[in-house]
């Protein structure tokens, strides 16, 4: 369970992706490449002293055996926050970041679909409180 000073970081930590996210929004709008949004977004993170791995990858625990399948998120940021970029919009993608939360042990993770007139109605907060 995390503490309150542990909450408070964690809010810190994704007000400051969101507020990236939202002045790569602004700049370049809808309609471009998730790849695109992802580049942008870490420079805006790097501006802000964030650090953050980039497409990391994610093993699976099978039968006390790690196999790599493939999976890999796209940013996570202080070890904290998953962000997970879309630039379109599927119902399968909250379900996406859930399972990379349970296989990380992260505990919140950020859903940012650009491809939206207004970047709020793209974002979604995902915990996972296992």
């Amino acid at each position: 369970m995390n503490t309150d000073a542990e909450r408070a970081e964690i809010n810190r930590i994704t007000d400051q992706i969101i507020g990236s996210a939202i002045e790569v929004h602004k700049v370049l709008g809808p309609g471009l490449l998730e790849s695109a949004y992802e580049e942008c977004l870490c420079y805006e993170l790097s501006l802000r002293n964030l650090d953050f791995e980039r497409q990391l990858s994610v093993p699976i625990l099978y039968k006390s055996v790690k196999l790599d399948c493939g999976y890999r998120l796209d940013l996570a940021i202080k070890k904290r926050v998953i962000a997970e970029l879309k630039a379109v919009d599927a119902p399968i993608h909250e379900a996406q970041v859930l399972t990379y939360l349970k296989l990380t042990g992260i505990t919140i993770g950020l859903l940012i679909n650009f491809n939206v007139p207004i970047l709020k109605a793209g974002l979604k907060r995902i915990a996972n409180n296992f």
